[in-house]
């Protein structure tokens, strides 16, 4: 009994130094805990063991990664392993599939490759976790992160309160469904400013969910131009007016998540959100990219019959791998993700996030 007695107050005393973070120099961790919501620009391994085409822990994934293929879409670290560097953790935020025990103090990564908004997104490559199910998922850890510490519900939810949440998620419920009229009835159903409406009306509630939780900090990332993607420009054989018409939806998306992020500020006690400017980030550092390849993958993919997303199993990939935008046919290289992390942590310009960055976030 005294053993157990010390044990849950040595917990309680870790909880509470973490609870005591401020920000620090670079290096030292800024927060107690990262939450992580996304698609494949932040999944870490959470697709690994699903029956779904939307894999990516094979060769050539990972090739610049020290754990090789992990399930990162990308040949190394990807958009939030640099975020979290950023915000000082020593270690890459577990996934929930293998998370397991203390670790998950530190934070959860719940995104998968193809889930979106709407619970159909993405079904035509398999099996996926949807942004819904990843809140179910977080429901589980809150239990388990109270159960921690000693059932305390106040310290609990004071220690969540101060953890950084970041929800990337959006993009497949446009490429993996409304711009796939074989697959979605969408695009028939909602003209553009309508579907980014009926969108963001469900994120809108999926995020007082997470509000409910105990999130405080949350970082929502906008869209960037999924139209410029190698995937779409092939698609639309790089004919412009196809590729505007799917950056313009993506605008009415942004647009109306800016005004959720003022909403939610001004109406929800205590709440801190802010917008990471995707596009603005991708189109300022795209004009000083210079010799920098944007328009073709670096890994090789197939083309034929239909354009896949996903790099060739044990395919081959470019060697100048610094000098490409994108490592497949639709996710950044880790360089492309340096940049994006990297201003969405500190901004550059004042356009790269609104109303601050991550580093004023976890200050805050």
């Amino acid at each position: 009994m005294a053993c157990q007695m010390k044990k849950i107050l040595l917990l309680l005393l870790v909880v509470l130094l973490l609870l005591n973070l401020q920000h620090r120099v670079d290096g030292t961790q800024q927060v107690p805990c990262f939450f992580i919501f996304g698609d494949s620009l932040s999944d870490n391994g959470n697709n690994n063991n699903l029956v779904t085409m939307a894999k990516a822990n094979y060769q050539p994934y990972g090739i610049d990664f020290p754990e090789g293929p992990t399930g990162r879409f990308t040949n190394g670290r990807n958009l939030v392993d640099i975020i979290a560097e950023h915000l000082g953790f020593n270690n890459s935020i577990p996934p929930f599939a293998t998370a397991r025990g203390q670790e998950i103090l530190k934070g959860v990564n719940y995104a998968s490759g193809a889930a979106g908004i709407r619970k159909e997104t993405g079904q035509q490559q398999g099996d996926r976790i949807s942004l819904d199910r990843q809140l179910l998922n977080h429901q589980v850890t809150v239990s388990n992160i109270k159960n921690l510490l000693g059932n305390n519900e106040s310290l609990a939810t004071a220690y969540l309160n101060k953890c950084i949440y970041s929800v990337a998620i959006g993009s497949n419920d446009y490429l993996n469904n409304y711009f796939l009229p074989q697959f979605y009835p969408t695009s028939r159903i909602y003209n553009q400013e309508q579907y980014a409406t009926v969108l963001v009306q469900q994120l809108s509630q999926q995020l007082l969910t997470l509000h409910k939780l105990g999130a405080l900090k949350i970082a929502l990332f906008g869209l960037g131009f999924l139209g410029h993607t190698p995937v779409e420009l092939t698609m639309c054989r790089n004919n412009s007016s196809c590729v505007d018409n799917i950056d313009n939806a993506v605008a009415l998306f942004n647009d109306k998540v800016v005004t959720l992020v003022n909403n939610f500020n001004n109406n929800l006690t205590n709440a801190k959100f802010i917008y990471i400017n995707t596009t603005e980030i991708s189109l300022s550092s795209s004009t000083s990219e210079g010799s920098i390849v944007t328009n073709v993958p670096c890994c090789e993919v197939l083309k034929n019959p239909q354009p896949q997303t996903e790099c060739i199993p044990f395919g081959t990939a470019c060697s100048n791998r610094s000098q490409y935008s994108f490592w497949d046919a639709v996710h950044p290289t880790e360089v492309g993700y340096v940049v994006y992390g990297g201003r969405a942590y500190r901004a550059q310009s004042p356009a790269d996030a609104y109303p601050h960055d991550i580093e004023h976030l976890a200050q805050s």
